[in-house]
């Protein structure tokens, strides 16, 4: 739970219905305004914290969290816990399946999360149902019998989007929890909670973060008892943030609006451009946020292009400020569906020309 100590600037703190998305980013997770108080939360770092109070020990809580889990707590519309990483936050909410469950997941997703399913599918604690996202029908009928389904719309690395509403409320008709990794979308794209997913969770390492120097996790509840739950897994199992972290990601939160709305209209341009060129095949674009991918005739055009670049950089992150892309099955991980010639592009706020030129030269 936020720490009592921050709240939305204004005449009502915490009315984070009366300002919008933007302005949020920019607002929430700040300290009182008391004379000489300071503008943002300080980092604190400390191991232990004088008995009484809310937190005690450095495991437990820390204010720099607060102040980020308040912030994001209030776009997603629930109570945020922050985690090392955003395979800490996967590793958080799959603890909640129970021995011998199913969890329904996309066939397409993002790797780490996969292959933890899996792990644990071998080691007989749960099943795994991969499902097309975009089939609404057999993504409903996978359902009977299951404890969790995870969503990710867009998808990674294939970019399919998922009828979540529809999903959600499903899955809750049959008792199932609902969890939607939300990090390509950002909470200001789509808001799952609002959607009638149980959860919200984020890799705040990429967008949120947003400047490719910060490993860090997030998961959002609407139910306080879930998070509670989440924030008991935290704890006992050490998935903590470092506050130097939190602190960062907090200050990269309050850019992700501008930064948001750049790096979509360069992506937008360059799936536009990227369409008519002779050597790509397909252009996966959904519409919003800046992940593009492009499908060349095979993976050898694929390599030659990623190595040719200059501006763009060959990584395997993405939502940074800098324009990242690689060829997605180079990882033995990834799913075999996925087209070998795909290159996924995750696209930052450099101007547009310059991106274009450098990517189409290397296209050739």
């Amino acid at each position: 739970m936020a720490d009592a100590q921050h709240s939305t600037p204004g005449s009502a703190p915490h009315a984070s219905g009366s300002l919008r998305p933007e302005t949020l980013a920019v607002a929430a997770g700040r300290p009182p305004r008391t004379p000489d108080a300071p503008s943002n939360q300080p980092v604190t770092f400390a191991s232990a914290f004088a008995a009484g109070g809310p937190i005690e020990y450095a495991r437990y809580g820390n204010p720099s969290w607060s102040a980020l889990e308040e912030a994001l707590g209030a776009l997603e519309g629930g109570e945020c816990v922050a985690f090392a990483s955003g395979m800490a936050a996967v590793s958080a909410v799959l603890s909640l399946v129970p021995h011998g469950g199913a969890v329904v997941v996309p066939r397409h997703a993002y790797q780490g999360t996969l292959s933890l399913l899996d792990a644990e599918a071998e080691r007989g604690r749960f099943a795994v149902r991969r499902v097309d996202v975009e089939d609404a029908d057999a993504a409903e009928a996978a359902l009977d019998g299951a404890a969790l389904l995870w969503l990710e719309s867009p998808t990674n690395p294939a970019l399919e989007i998922a009828d979540v509403p529809r999903l959600a409320a499903a899955a809750r008709a049959a008792g199932v929890l609902v969890a939607v990794d939300s990090t390509f979308a950002t909470p200001l794209r789509l808001q799952p909670l609002a959607l009638g997913a149980h959860l919200a969770v984020h890799s705040a390492t990429k967008l949120i973060s947003g400047h490719s120097d910060v490993v860090l996790g997030a998961v959002g509840a609407a139910d306080p008892a879930l998070a509670e739950r989440i924030r008991t897994h935290r704890g006992m199992h050490g998935a903590i943030p470092g506050p130097m972290e939190a602190f960062l990601a907090l200050r990269g939160l309050r850019t992700l609006a501008v930064r948001l709305e750049r790096a979509e209209a360069n992506a937008r341009e360059l799936a536009r451009r990227l369409a008519e060129h002779p050597a790509v095949l397909e252009v996966r674009d959904p519409g919003f946020g800046t992940v593009l991918g492009i499908v060349l005739a095979d993976p050898a055009a694929a390599d030659a292009a990623v190595e040719r670049v200059r501006l763009w950089l060959h990584a395997t992150s993405l939502g940074g400020v800098e324009s990242t892309l690689e060829r997605r099955r180079r990882w033995a991980t990834e799913a075999p569906t996925i087209p070998e010639g795909l290159i996924r592009l995750s696209v930052g706020i450099e101007h547009v020309d310059d991106l274009a030129d450098d990517l189409l030269a290397a296209l050739g």
